[in-house]
């Protein structure tokens, strides 16, 4: 017994040994306890916290993606409406087939003889919109580049230079074999 308060009642015969053997046993459960409680209440607070952070974390993540999602289809509605506003319009003479190639793939559009002639000077361009193609001026096409380049397609006009020493120079192709 190392509390002299407790030696001092058990010599003037006010408690019994039980008793303080008794208080002594409830002193040491609660050291344990508490010493049990104190790491336990540690590690959750930090699981919590680690857990509110990660959370948080995710939710950042998130937000970011919603908002480039949000980004890309004002961008994309933005071109929709340019095609729209700047698209040339075809009509029945435009019965000639313009085959052309994108994304690795040959697709086909009905024009006239003036609208192909323009798409090869490079004047016109072709865009997207909807799974299809339209029709659109070589300023418009640019403005859709910029934003996305993978819904406009712009043939570069080709250099019509002569070779001197070509053979075939004074033979023209027929027209059934441009495509």
């Amino acid at each position: 017994m190392s509390n002299p308060f407790q030696e001092q009642l058990l010599k003037a015969g006010l408690v019994s040994k039980q008793q303080v053997q008794q208080v002594n046993k409830e002193k040491q459960k609660k050291k344990k306890q508490q010493k049990s409680k104190k790491p336990v209440l540690d590690e959750a607070a930090l699981r919590a916290q680690k857990a509110v952070q990660e959370k948080a974390q995710r939710d950042r993540e998130l937000n970011e993606k919603k908002q480039q999602q949000a980004r890309a289809r004002a961008v994309s509605a933005e071109i929709n409406q340019m095609i729209l506003d700047h698209m040339i319009q075809r009509d029945d003479s435009c019965d000639l087939v313009y085959n052309f190639e994108h994304d690795r793939k040959v697709k086909r559009i009905y024009i006239n003889q003036q609208m192909k002639q323009q798409l090869i000077d490079g004047t016109l361009a072709l865009a997207r919109i909807d799974g299809r193609y339209e029709l659109v001026p070589l300023s418009v096409a640019e403005k859709i580049k910029q934003r996305n380049e993978k819904r406009v397609i712009i043939f570069e006009p080709e250099d019509k230079q002569l070779d001197e020493d070509d053979p075939y120079a004074d033979f023209q192709v027929p027209d059934d074999l441009i495509w």
